[in-house]
């Protein structure tokens, strides 16, 4: 199977925050296969969103520019705001119910196929909870 590039959103790189995706301090890019899992970047969060517009479409696009840069398939937080209507056409969105960044990443290299199905749907992809 093939590497996936997945961004875990954290502001420690250690663990996800109590916040939405998309405010993030940061985004922690792993290359993940049912093996291995590499950090490889780490992207600061420089997107800024219109301060009385929630679920900003522009801040969706900002994000999505960012990490598409990266070749990011899979977003994964704890929580996501109204906007994972916009991102999940881009990406497989991942809510994640451990805490850990570590925790994560095993929970995506124990789940890879189910993942990369739900990846070869495309635009009209569900997010899944692991």
């Amino acid at each position: 199977m093939q590497k996936l590039k997945v961004a875990f959103a954290s502001d420690d790189g250690k663990t996800f925050m109590g916040r939405h995706f998309g405010d993030a301090e940061y985004y922690h890019i792993y290359e993940i296969d049912e093996n291995n899992s590499e950090l490889i970047n780490i992207i600061k969060n420089t997107t800024e969103e219109e301060e009385d517009i929630h679920a900003d479409p522009k801040k969706a696009g900002s994000i999505a520019k960012l990490l598409k840069q990266e070749n990011v398939q899979i977003v994964v937080s704890k929580i996501f705001g109204p906007n994972i209507k916009r991102i999940k056409k881009k990406f497989v969105c991942i809510l994640m119910k451990q805490n850990s960044i570590e925790n994560g990443v095993n929970i995506i290299k124990n789940n890879l196929l189910t993942i990369a199905e739900e990846w070869k749907i495309g635009e009209n992809r569900d997010f899944l909870k692991l």
